[in-house]
């Protein structure tokens, strides 16, 4: 079976296609990204502007016919934070709906850690034990601990690297000030979930996942992508103390010199640096495991699960309000 999926994030459009069935590895087929950064189209009133409704709605539409033309047979289609919060998403989803015929979920905070929870419980397997996974976005942190494909604990708190830069820096590189003012704040607010992730059970592994980690992971040392994606990368909270030091007194422009920086996320660095040191400092991690796998292969994975009637346990049946709790799909009908 040949699935697309497309992920409408804060940062970027992405339309994965893979071919895949239950139990197989889904295998990439094509992967194409739109750098659209639609959390920086959100005005005063939190509503995503005129030039960011037009930016989504051509990058759809181009994400449609992608899909179409490489014989999809189902299109799964959702939207994360920056959609999540705008003040004006019911109006835009039902436009893009309107226009393009792609129903795009919203996807809760919640439901987000838990499909990011399940891939990578399927990427590490189960001799892994008791995880605890961490994914920055662009406009939130997802956590999760738990020892089966359903974590015990899946919380949201919005602390993107993306959103964080918006909020708390005035100057590229932030000021010293800027960067202590940001980190007594992430620390203030992760706390709460830290503590009931830890109530939860010591894990036996703690695993990060997603374009921050990642890049921070090779700053400190970690194989480059070129190495492939089954290379184990680490990122040590030693490590990240000493690169923290480093990138804060760095613009942009010079981050995006460096070896694995994307330039177009290299503003949100230090940002994203913030919320990863906070997030292992509260939770007590001392070394993370560098996942490929994310939100993206979880969705697939849960996608096959639900075509073979396998629902999990209770909470992995519940509908979410954005319709992905047991996995809808917007079946493909090219016209």
């Amino acid at each position: 079976m040949r699935l697309a999926v497309l992920d409408v994030g804060s940062n970027t459009v992405h339309l994965l296609v893979v071919d895949a069935h239950r139990g197989a590895h889904p295998k990439p087929m094509s992967s194409e990204k739109d750098q659209l950064r639609l959390a920086e189209h959100l005005d005063r009133r939190g509503a995503l502007g005129r030039d960011g409704v037009k930016a989504l709605l051509e990058s759809v539409h181009r994400a449609r016919d992608t899909a179409r033309a490489a014989g999809c047979d189902d299109l799964l289609a959702f939207a994360t934070s920056a959609l999540r919060d705008a003040t004006n998403s019911a109006e835009v989803l039902a436009r893009v709906q309107r226009e393009t015929g792609v129903a795009l979920e919203v996807l809760p905070g919640e439901d987000e850690a838990r499909w990011t929870f399940l891939a990578v419980r399927r990427w590490c397997g189960w001799s892994a034990g008791r995880l605890l996974v961490l994914d920055i976005g662009g406009g939130s942190l997802e956590l999760a601990v738990g020892r089966d494909e359903t974590p015990d604990v899946a919380a949201s708190v919005p602390l993107g690297a993306g959103r964080l830069t918006r909020e708390a820096f005035t100057s590229d590189p932030p000021s010293r000030a800027e960067v202590a003012a940001l980190t007594e704040r992430v620390r203030d607010e992760i706390a709460p979930v830290a503590g009931r992730l830890r109530a939860a059970g010591r894990p036996d592994r703690a695993v990060g996942t997603s374009k921050t980690f990642r890049t921070l992971a090779r700053l400190a040392g970690a194989a480059p992508s070129s190495a492939g994606p089954g290379a184990r990368r680490t990122l040590t909270a030693q490590g990240l103390r000493q690169l923290s030091a480093f990138i804060t007194r760095m613009s942009g422009p010079d981050l995006a010199q460096l070896d694995g920086v994307s330039a177009s996320r290299a503003h949100q660095l230090v940002a994203g640096a913030v919320v990863a040191q906070a997030a292992m400092d509260a939770l007590g991690v001392t070394e993370l495991e560098i996942c490929p796998w994310a939100l993206r292969e979880g969705v697939i994975l849960r996608r096959f699960d639900m075509l073979d009637g396998t629902n999990g346990d209770d909470r992995s049946a519940q509908t979410s309000p954005g319709g992905l709790g047991p996995l809808t799909t917007h079946r493909a009908r090219w016209s």
